[in-house]
């Protein structure tokens, strides 16, 4: 019996899948291309990273000392799940399944936690340096967990997923800034605020000034740069799976091309890319990638 399957796991994997449905389609779409034991870990996998993405993404009414103490617990959930290869945590449940099937240290969703706390303690950054380090816990070590899942020819693979979780996390940064400076928070960091001579007084009241739109600039290119880098490691990737990477890494560089055409200027409304787009770019990817006729050796348990 496949382990998703099995009457111990099945209400839980059942869980993640519908929690995968339900906050992101693309996403959705995308995980049921692949093949069907990846595709449930998957659900799984992201299962988890929602619902520790959720804390900050929807804190309800609790305060930060409440939040951090929901990290501290899920944390040491994790701890005694990895130990015993169990838990009734319905999150975790599923989580721990394909964690142990698949190899994911516990570093990573660990890391994840303390980038959630992270986000809870600290609104502004000092360095780039410092940026990278929230950057990697919330971005990156999901890019490694997706790597054991997804299946790797090469673990030179692994550095590639960190730099494209990296990308992205950037780019959700650039996206968001008018949304994260509504709630304190602003990300680019201040050195290089400085650097340009930007004022968070010119971002807290949206003044698109020359200076602005030079260092929105030059974080566009940043984010490209790790694009252009992380995209050499999709085919250390087992094929199969390849496509969903492929996919992600364009979508994202479409939020960037948006932010482009606008000149650069945060201010005017969130954008995004269509689900029509999302799923051209699907197609395409899986047309390209799915259907290579090349015959494709792993490496045992990639």
């Amino acid at each position: 019996m496949k382990f998703w399957q099995a009457s111990e796991h099945r209400a839980s994997f059942e869980h993640a899948r519908l929690l995968t449905a339900h906050h992101s389609k693309s996403f959705y779409i995308s995980a049921r291309m692949l093949p069907r034991e990846r595709r449930w870990a998957t659900y799984a996998l992201y299962g988890f990273c929602r619902y520790a993405d959720n804390l900050i993404d929807n804190p309800r009414q609790r305060s930060a000392a409440e939040l951090l103490a929901e990290a501290d617990f899920i944390a040491n959930e994790l701890r005694i799940a990895y130990r015993t290869g169990e838990s009734e945590h319905p999150v975790i449940h599923p989580f721990i399944v394909a964690a142990k099937r698949y190899g994911i240290p516990i570093e990573y969703p660990l890391d994840l936690l303390k980038g959630v706390k992270m986000d809870i303690q600290r609104t502004r950054y000092r360095t780039f340096e410092d940026l990278y380090v929230f950057c990697y816990r919330v971005a990156g070590v999901v890019g490694l967990m997706m790597t054991h899942v997804l299946g790797y020819k090469d673990r030179a693979a692994f550095q590639y997923a960190e730099k494209l979780g990296v990308a992205m996390q950037l780019t959700n940064i650039l996206r968001d800034v008018k949304e994260d400076k509504n709630m304190g928070r602003i990300y680019l960091p201040r050195e290089e605020l400085r650097r340009f001579g930007v004022a968070e007084q010119d971002i807290i009241h949206e003044r698109m000034t020359d200076n602005l739109r030079e260092l929105m600039q030059f974080q566009v290119e940043r984010a490209h740069h790790y694009y252009e880098e992380a995209n050499q490691g999709i085919p250390m990737l087992y094929r199969k799976s390849q496509f969903a990477i492929y996919s992600a890494s364009k979508i994202y560089r479409g939020i960037l091309r948006k932010i482009e055409a606008r000149d650069y200027n945060p201010f005017l409304g969130r954008v995004f890319v269509s689900q029509m787009k999302k799923i051209g770019i699907l197609s395409r990817e899986i047309l390209r990638t799915r259907f290579n006729p090349l015959p494709e050796r792993l490496p045992q348990g990639a």
